[in-house]
């Protein structure tokens, strides 16, 4: 374990609000599920600038190939809403979400998180038996050193890296940490 990911647990394990999100999602026992995105780097970045943002989303991801319906996320969504309720909930199969982009269909959770945008939002945890995991393909260097630049897929392919800085443009991080390194 590195000495990032030891962090990103201490930090996880003192937010009560986040084990309760994860807590919350465990019980779902859903295939390959995990919070991910936002919420993690967020509150990565929160505590190294000692801020405190506002939740956007929540997001959960799983994998299953053999229901990739819009409408099976919804009840995993409501059913999250009943364990814990008034909570800007975002489920998304993984078995789908290549299609956002056009690209090949991902063959688990952490082929999903490996083709997000940029490299310290492709993180993810989950609880699983009262442990914390971390999926984070590029590792947390780039997230701890408050650097943002794309995954190896949007740095590649054209089409998808101005994908990356329409959304560098429109997330506008730098007015919330002033001090994060944004290649564009």
């Amino acid at each position: 374990m590195s000495k990032y990911e030891d962090q990103l647990i201490d930090i996880i394990k003192n937010d009560s609000y986040i084990m309760s999100i994860l807590e919350a999602v465990e019980k779902l026992n859903l295939n390959d599920a995990w919070v991910s995105a936002g919420l993690i780097r967020n509150k990565v970045w929160d505590v190294l600038h000692n801020s405190n943002t506002p939740i956007n989303d929540i997001d959960v991801i799983y994998f299953d190939s053999t229901d990739t319906s819009w409408e099976t996320e919804k009840k995993l969504e409501q059913k999250l809403e009943s364990l814990l309720p008034n909570q800007p909930w975002s489920v998304k199969n993984q078995a789908r979400m290549h299609l956002k982009n056009g690209l090949a269909p991902y063959t688990s959770s952490y082929d999903g998180v490996a083709h997000f945008t940029e490299i310290p939002t492709a993180i993810a945890v989950r609880l699983r038996k009262n442990e914390l995991e971390v999926m984070a393909p590029y590792g947390l260097e780039d997230l701890f050193n408050k650097i943002v630049q794309p995954t190896p897929y949007f740095q590649k392919d054209s089409k998808l890296h101005v994908i990356y800085i329409k959304r560098m443009q429109e997330k506008e991080w730098h007015k919330t940490w002033g001090d994060l390194s944004i290649e564009l």
